[in-house]
């Protein structure tokens, strides 16, 4: 199953972050597609120039469990931040995910406010991510975990 789901979408870890795009427009539009699709939007911020960024977008995708946990939950968005462009006026409406490092993950519910910054540093094992803290974090903020049929009280 890895093997077909890596053949489907082969993936480039020198571009995995595009210092051109128009990150706010990007983002706005991954906004549309997880409230269309009942999804939350994950942001993973960084920049090419950053080896544990490649790790975690490696990691992730190479990992079936992983990989479809994530496709089922979030949008995926990677968000620059080089000296090329840091897209700075954004990082300042998530609220400075920047201070953590990076990789940082900001997640976003469907209309896209923050509901939660990760600093991925706390996922780390080693010189990889730690698959149980990754999936339990992730797990924690899918928009099951928040819905609040889950905790109505009778």
């Amino acid at each position: 199953m890895a093997a077909a789901v890596n053949a489907q979408a082969p993936y480039d870890l020198e571009h995995i972050y595009d210092p051109s795009a128009n990150a706010a427009a990007d983002v706005e539009a991954a906004t549309r597609q997880a409230a269309k699709e009942g999804k939350h939007v994950l942001l993973q911020i960084g920049g090419n120039w950053c080896i544990w960024c490649r790790r975690l977008y490696k990691f992730m995708h190479d990992d079936a469990r992983l990989d479809s946990m994530v496709r089922s939950n979030y949008v995926v968005y990677h968000l620059n931040y080089s000296k090329e462009n840091r897209n700075l006026p954004l990082l300042q409406k998530l609220d400075y995910p920047q201070r953590f490092g990076f990789p940082v993950l900001v997640i976003l519910d469907a209309k896209g406010a923050r509901l939660h910054t990760q600093d991925s540093g706390l996922l780390e094992s080693a010189d990889t991510y730690d698959k149980k803290k990754l999936q339990n974090m992730l797990r924690q903020w899918t928009p099951a975990a928040l819905s609040p049929a889950h905790y109505a009280t009778q």
